[in-house]
């Protein structure tokens, strides 16, 4: 599937062959420097029901940073989380629908202020922990079978598969468990992801080898890119080095600042390590698909693009 960006003659996965890709940055640091409250277990998803616009504004702002694929606000959007605050099934497929047409909008926005590069959506589907809104997508092991957490995923995939989304971001998967179930459940929508974990080193949040939870990815024909996202800047190189000898894919690149995330506040701490540099360090050992994610605004994309753009 190629983006309805009028000019872009490419497909993501082709695009990759031919070179590097950058992607947006952190959805929530950019709604709540917009003023918006993000403080509910629904976080940037509460938005698609509430203000729209807002989400199509925030992508709007990476597009012009730099930035040519927008991940959509659905990470924390799933039937069960909706079902909480009393919003029915079908409201729930609506709103993960809208998700990726917000970010269309936003693309055809850029494309009318003068961006002329490809424009391409990325859907995002979060682990189960994000829905629970605990901190648990940091640790996984839920105490949940693969099959369960298949059943848990394919409903929303489907929904977004059927928004007509460039891409599936199976994204910030905290265990090679769930990254299984993931697997399983992409399969026939016919719609290409991408595959990243959450990481520590050259681990897993949950402890597993990181090499082991790549090679899952490593023979499945849906999946363009597998790499790393929401964890240290610190932690990419090695495991992009890692993701491109087992797997022989492009690369998916997308940290937070550095800063830490404290569940328990619903609060940030520390400084930023995110500088722009680091990108051609990734891009040389096999990234492909590079940006950022919580703490990482635009500003931060647009260095990231020209850093890029050599």
């Amino acid at each position: 599937m190629t983006s309805n960006t009028p000019g872009a003659p490419l497909g993501l996965a082709e695009s990759l062959a031919a070179g590097t890709v950058v992607l947006d940055g952190g959805m929530s640091n950019q709604l709540e420097s917009a003023g918006h409250d993000l403080g509910d277990e629904l976080w940037s998803a509460r938005l698609l029901a509430e203000r729209p616009e807002a989400i199509t504004e925030a992508h709007l702002a990476y597009f012009l940073a730099g930035a040519s694929v927008a991940i959509t606000s659905s990470y924390q959007a799933t039937f069960e989380g909706f079902a909480k605050h009393g919003i029915s099934h079908d409201r729930a497929a609506g709103l993960l629908r809208l998700s990726v047409a917000a970010a269309r909008v936003a693309a055809a926005r850029a494309a009318a202020r003068g961006v002329t590069r490809p424009l391409w959506v990325a859907a995002s589907v979060g682990p189960y922990g994000a829905m629970l809104a605990d901190g648990s997508e940091y640790r996984g092991r839920y105490g949940l079978t693969v099959d369960e957490l298949e059943r848990f995923h394919r409903p929303r995939m489907e929904a977004l598969a059927a928004a007509g989304p460039d891409v599936l971001a199976l994204e910030t998967v905290p265990d090679a468990d769930e990254a299984t179930a993931l697997l399983r459940a992409v399969r026939g929508l016919g719609v290409p992801a991408w595959l990243s974990y959450s990481v520590t080193g050259d681990r897993t949040r949950a402890g597993g080898p990181l090499e082991e939870a790549f090679a899952l990815a490593a023979d499945v024909d849906e999946v363009i890119a597998v790499g790393v996202n929401c964890c240290a800047p610190q932690d990419v190189d090695a495991a992009v080095a890692l993701a491109a000898r087992v797997t022989g894919k492009p690369v998916v690149a997308y940290p937070n600042s550095g800063e830490a995330w404290d569940a328990e506040a619903r609060a940030w701490s520390g400084g930023s390590t995110f500088t722009p540099e680091q990108v051609l360090g990734w891009r040389g050992s096999g990234a492909r698909l590079i940006g950022g994610c919580c703490r990482v605004g635009p500003e931060a994309i647009r260095s990231v693009a020209r850093t890029l753009a050599g």
